[in-house]
């Protein structure tokens, strides 16, 4: 792999319109297909075997209207009337559900009851599956409610389904103020305009491939439509990440007087080899979402991963395509004290050095601090409660936040996530009675509307209401109740069957797989984490230390999440309306995101550590010199992940905000307490003991050299003989092999 990229590295600085004009014309085509032929991004979050998933095939199977989407237009008087009260009110709600009714799609408006207090009614809009749906049916409605709206006596909200379906993100200026500060972090620490810019314009060049590329991906599997969000976070944040570990190496050669063309070439070879790794780790850690067994995640992980895979494509190609164009000139349009500093320090290694210095002659003190810290900010995680949010968490400037708001003041907060009860009663037609008179009599059950039977078919639908709203644990009691308590004793021997489905009851059947696959989930990863670190540093110990730190970063970002989203700690600062759930997906995300990035400064740092330890025998002198070599980089590309992140936490979502801030969190603790400070204490403690292996598994395992520059390893060196007496790359500065 190391002559293979060198080659590649020198071919692209030798031929850089060839590598840019290939991009371009895959850019052009990928962009130009996805606006002809691209699909529409669709959520589907069924469970395979779980009993929502059950209820909606058997409505599905029956062609019954429960099966397709709904949206819900809710209206009030504005002057505070009841339409009893108001003839002009009353004659509006006509008009409106009139028009509603009349647009394309709509299967049937029908008027819900108005509320006790007579002052909210509902028009309930059913349409089809949403196969046969598109983003114009939510256009086409709220344009029936906008001019609904013009002079008219009501005020009129929606929220339902469909808005959830093929309602586009908002963006903010939050990722814009990400951006800007990643353009400063780059800035201070290139000293150059030119070397800051390049890794920026390579992540937004290969986000907005991969982001178009995902209409196109549907072909092959439905790709949800908050899968953007989450791939642009990711993406830019590796993207920058492994641009600036290519630019660094590259500028450090070039300060050592190498050529342009060689600087490059062994930038790729050596930290190309640590990009291609890091990259390849995310993917895998991301893909290994197939686990949960919950097709939208694994289709969101896919989406995720093919955008990972053009950063780093992206990174060992187009990054020295433009490093060869710039030559010479890459430190300039720069700071010149910034600059200065930058090449002749080292960027603050003699800072850093004495950093070193200072934690290794303190180490069991800050190994124990450090992990009671994390230990402690980890607590929280016992009190972790899975869910999704509804639209009561929205802004009061969304329309959905104001129609959930009159709906739960009118009907109560269970009018918000109706549980769609599908019976099959193919074989028992009189069950049907017998079923609704005992969901009306259960607890946790406010209402239950009169059943829907379709004899031709065999189903009968039940739409419960629950006395409590979607994201309330108590709903999920509800849940569990009709289905473990209620139905059996009704249906007794009989061969109907009935099964409890809805929105509600899907995010808490995803809630419940995600529970039962996430340990499997974890330790398949932690097990890979081993694996791959054991062959990369042939240490037992080290594999094993870096994969209970990765745990307690993780850790401790789930501990920051519930503290924050589930006990409302500062929830005010990120604008966040009331507490929520965890999202019931985003632990297994983050875990695998997290694992992929820690695993890139994992690598980094140890890698420099082996190199010294390899030249010089000495374990504690070789860990205070790696810190010095690699923190300056690292810190840097935390900075820019953390300013990537965080910008996602100003969005309206809370599912957006809920992984900018657990991701930011994550690479904070992981790269200021982990790296900086637990690493280097347990390695001084443990001593030679850090590079142990059996020499038995030794000879087993496959050799990977990752990110190890042979210029900068001293004569003697094994590592340098090993690789002379293989045949392998390096070629000394200054001449011989």
């Amino acid at each position: 792999m190391t002559n293979v990229l060198d080659r590649l590295g020198r071919y692209a600085v030798r031929q850089p319109w060839r590598v840019i004009g290939a991009w371009l014309m895959a850019s052009v085509l990928i962009v130009g297909a996805s606006g002809a032929f691209g699909k529409q991004l669709t959520d589907t979050f069924g469970v395979p075997g779980a009993d929502s998933q059950k209820a909606l095939e058997l409505l599905s199977a029956a062609g019954s209207d429960r099966a397709g989407l709904t949206a819900q237009v809710v209206v009030t008087p504005r002057d505070g009337a009841t339409f009893s009260e108001s003839v002009e009110a009353r004659a509006a709600l006509v008009e409106v559900r009139a028009a509603i009714a009349d647009l394309p799609n709509v299967v049937a408006a029908t008027r819900q009851s108005i509320s006790p207090d007579g002052r909210v009614a509902v028009i309930r809009v059913q349409y089809p599956v949403m196969e046969d749906l598109s983003v114009a049916d939510l256009q086409n409605l709220k344009g029936a409610v906008a001019q609904a709206r013009d002079g008219s006596p009501l005020q009129i909200e929606m929220s339902g389904d469909l808005s959830a379906q093929f309602e586009e993100p908002e963006t903010g200026i939050g990722e814009m103020l990400g951006l800007i500060a990643a353009i400063a972090i780059l800035l201070l620490a290139f000293g150059s305009l030119i070397a800051a810019g390049l890794p920026i314009g390579m992540a937004l060049f290969g986000l907005a491939i991969g982001i178009s590329s995902m209409s196109l991906i549907t072909y092959l599997v439905d790709i949800p439509s908050w899968a953007p969000d989450l791939a642009a976070m990711v993406g830019l944040g590796v993207g920058i990440d492994y641009a600036l570990l290519l630019v660094t190496r590259h500028r450090e050669h070039l300060a050592r007087g190498l050529s342009v063309e060689e600087s490059v070439g062994r930038a790729v070879a050596t930290a190309g080899q640590a990009v291609i790794f890091a990259g390849g780790t995310v993917v895998i850690a991301i893909l290994g979402l197939g686990v949960a067994g919950v097709p939208v995640l694994t289709a969101a992980g896919i989406a995720t991963s093919v955008i990972v895979l053009i950063m780093v494509i992206a990174s060992i190609t187009l990054i020295p395509a433009f490093l060869g164009i710039a030559g010479l000139r890459i430190d300039r349009l720069g700071l010149p004290r910034r600059r200065a500093a930058a090449d002749e320090g080292g960027g603050g290694g003699a800072r850093w050095e004495r950093w070193g210095r200072h934690v290794s002659g303190h180490a069991t003190a800050y190994a124990i601090g450090t992990t009671v810290v994390l230990l402690a900010v980890a607590a929280p995680i016992l009190a972790l409660r899975l869910g999704n949010p509804d639209a009561g968490t929205l802004p009061e400037t969304r329309t959905e936040r104001r129609a959930y708001d009159l709906v739960a003041r009118g009907f109560g907060p269970g009018s918000n996530g109706p549980l769609v009860i599908a019976v099959d009663i193919a074989q028992d037609p009189g069950v049907v009675e017998r079923l609704a008179g005992a969901i009306r009599g259960a607890k946790g059950v406010a209402s239950v509307e009169p059943p829907e039977v379709d004899t031709e078919a065999g189903v009968a639908t039940l739409v419960a209401f629950p006395t409590t709203s979607p994201q309330d644990a108590a709903t999920l009691d509800t849940i569990n109740r009709l289905r473990g308590e209620v139905f059996p004793p009704v249906l007794g021997d009989s061969p109907a069957r009935a099964h409890v489905g809805g929105q509600t009851a899907t995010m808490a059947d995803v809630a419940d797989r995600v529970s039962e696959r996430i340990p499997l989930f974890i330790a398949a990863v932690i097990f890979l984490s081993f694996v791959l670190l054991t062959v990369v540093f042939r240490s037992i110990v080290v594999a094993i230390k870096a994969a209970l730190l990765n745990l307690l970063s993780v850790g401790a970002a789930y501990g920051v999440l519930v503290m924050v989203f589930q006990w409302g700690w500062g929830m005010s600062l990120i604008g966040l309306e009331s507490t929520v759930p965890i999202i019931s997906f985003v632990p297994m995300f983050m875990f695998a995101i997290l694992f992929g990035l820690s695993m890139d400064y994992e690598v980094f740092l140890l890698s420099r550590v082996r190199e010294e330890y390899l030249a010089s025998g000495d374990n504690h002198t070789s860990v205070i010199k790696g810190i010095a070599g690699t923190a300056r980089v690292i810190t840097s590309a935390a900075l820019i992940m953390i300013s990537v992140f965080a910008g996602f936490v100003l969005g309206s979502d809370p599912m957006t905000k809920m992984f900018g801030l657990g991701l930011a969190t994550a690479i904070f603790i992981d790269v200021t307490i982990v790296r900086l400070i637990l690493v280097p204490a347990t390695m001084t403690l443990l001593g030679d003991a850090n590079w142990w292996i059996p020499r038995w598994l030794d000879r087993l395992l496959p050799t990977i050299d990752i990110d190890s520059d042979p210029g900068l390893v001293p004569p003697g060196s094994t590592e340098v003989a090993a690789e002379t007496a293989s045949g392998n790359w390096p070629i000394r500065e200054g001449g011989g092999a």
